[in-house]
């Protein structure tokens, strides 16, 4: 059986048995516009968005939205479930199952995701001894027990003709973006050299390059500078790490992906040195997407210095947390566009991962959360603020990633024969982000005590209703990978352009026909 054949047998299975759902009296938010309608779902598609709809079938399932926002549900490109890093692995999985805890309460990367809104993400996949299928292998085994909709991208830490021949499978079987890591040197890092060769490769497969930007070189040599003045602390992460390294790093890339011909997407943009390199190159025409991260525009790096080590040592991310000034303007620029979505970074380790390294920074898991806190951190710091519409945030958290990592409309969007991932937003609600309360499997929030004017109060995901009441309704292994294809839309167009910017014939033809020059040496020589 083909993989497509296998794929839409599962999607049958399913989804044949679902109950129509009917969406009643909310205002539907899309990127575009935002207007009064119903929805109807069946069989995990939207059927149908208009006014004053009533029920088909006996038995349809209604949802009061009056007063609520009904908007797709959350995509988030950026997460690392289940991923060993740092001699430790991140506790968030696709999905478990704590059954200590008083009605099975589910505690997993799925579950907070859902419960927060999201009902697709996109998870790294890191290779294995540098090998992408044996990485490929080991993620799928992760995601046998996922609940909902998930993609990958997959990591590419070493160059070889293997590597270059792995990708071309990889992309085969519905993954279209490959990373690049600048920094962690002596671990993930690749060289320029690599990079350029990865970025033509990319461009031949119609896939998008990532990159983590940071000068990988510089990062060691702060690291060990700070550490040699004694700094041992979770503030030795931001000092080691300044913003002008990632700065560098962005803008290297981006000129390298000019070079290549590539388009770039730059993951976790967390400074204002970063933002300006792709503000820049997008104003110059290149084809380069920035993606920050929810608590680059809502959290500080002051936290860092915090006299508790367990507190400061959750605020551990690469590239690190900056300043207000930083978060700023990385919310400005999502306001005016020179950024295009929010992800996370979701990579979570729990406070004994953590304090592997109490006596020395560098040796402390980086990662914090965010699968379940985005969307509601997003509204509150964007839209009740004033920075962002109800349809730009629908843009910045859905359907700027669907659109980017060409899936949609499947993905991203509220419409006839689109994906039934829809919530319920109501933005008028009062709540408060707290551990004790979360879906993760982590014992701390970085956003603790964080208040919030706007709640998810339900999910549905595949037109089923996943989140409903403060409550989840969800089966482990009912997940499904959605393939992203090829040469998506950053692609359209891109044939008309030099394929680098080695233009050999940029004035005519080469080379220069040209007359001996042997006489002219010989008269000299007689002089």
């Amino acid at each position: 059986m083909s993989f497509v054949a296998g794929w839409a047998l599962l999607v049958l299975a399913c989804t044949a048995a679902a109950e129509d759902l009917l969406i009643k009296g909310g205002t539907v938010v899309n990127a575009d516009r935002q207007f009064q309608a119903d929805v109807l779902i069946r069989d995990g598609l939207i059927l149908r968005v208009e006014p004053d709809l009533q029920a088909e079938r006996p038995g349809t399932r209604q949802l009061d939205a009056r007063g609520m926002l009904v908007m797709p549900g959350g995509i988030d490109p950026h997460t690392h479930l289940a991923m060993p890093f740092m001699g430790q692995v991140a506790c968030d999985d696709f999905y478990s199952q704590n059954l200590l805890l008083a009605a099975c309460l589910s505690r997993s990367g799925h579950a907070a995701a859902l419960a927060g809104g999201t009902t697709m993400h996109i998870d790294f996949v890191l290779p294995v001894a540098h090998d992408l299928l044996a990485g490929w292998a080991e993620w799928q085994r992760k995601a046998e027990a996922a609940v909902m909709d998930y993609g990958f991208h997959m990591a590419v830490t070493s160059w070889s003709k293997q590597v270059a021949a792995d990708m071309q499978v990889i992309a085969s079987r519905g993954v279209n973006s490959f990373k690049f890591f600048m920094a962690y040197k002596g671990a993930l890092m690749v060289t320029d050299e690599q990079l350029l060769a990865g970025l033509r490769r990319c461009r031949q497969l119609g896939a998008l390059a990532q990159v983590h930007a940071e000068n990988g070189d510089a990062v060691a040599e702060g690291q060990a500078r700070v550490f040699e003045a004694g700094v041992t602390g979770p503030e030795g992460h931001a000092l080691s790490r300044p913003a002008a390294l990632e700065g560098e790093a962005t803008g290297r890339a981006i000129r390298l992906a000019e070079f290549a011909g590539a388009p770039l997407y730059v993951v976790h943009v967390m400074s204002r040195d970063a933002v300006e390199e792709v503000a820049r190159a997008r104003q110059r025409g290149v084809r380069v997407i920035g993606e920050t991260v929810v608590s680059a525009i809502s959290q500080e790096e002051g936290r860092l210095w915090d006299p508790d080590w367990d507190v400061a040592a959750q605020y551990v991310m690469s590239p690190p947390i900056r300043s207000r000034e930083h978060a700023a303007a990385l919310r400005a620029a999502l306001a005016g566009g020179a950024l295009q979505l929010v992800g996370t970074d979701h990579a979570v380790f729990n406070s004994t991962q953590k304090r592997v390294g109490r006596h020395d920074f560098r040796l402390i898991p980086n990662g914090v959360n965010g699968l379940e806190e985005r969307m509601h951190v997003v509204w509150q710091e964007l839209v009740n603020s004033g920075q962002l519409s109800p349809s730009d945030f629908v843009r910045v958290t859905s359907t700027a990633a669907a659109q980017i990592f060409n899936i949609y409309p499947r993905k991203g969007v509220i419409a006839p024969g689109s994906d039934a991932d829809v919530i319920l937003f109501d933005p008028l609600l009062e709540h408060s982000i707290a551990a004790a309360t979360h879906h993760s499997a982590m014992d701390t929030n970085i956003y603790e005590g964080y208040r919030v004017q706007g709640k998810v109060v339900s999910t549905i995901s595949r037109g089923q209703l996943v989140w409903h009441n403060g409550k989840l309704n969800i089966t482990r292994g009912t997940g499904r990978f959605i393939p992203t294809p090829t040469f998506g839309p950053l692609f359209e167009g891109l044939d008309k352009r030099p394929e680098h910017l080695v233009d050999v014939a940029r004035y005519g033809g080469v080379p220069v026909q040209r007359g001996s020059i042997e006489g002219k040496v010989e008269a000299r020589d007689e002089l």
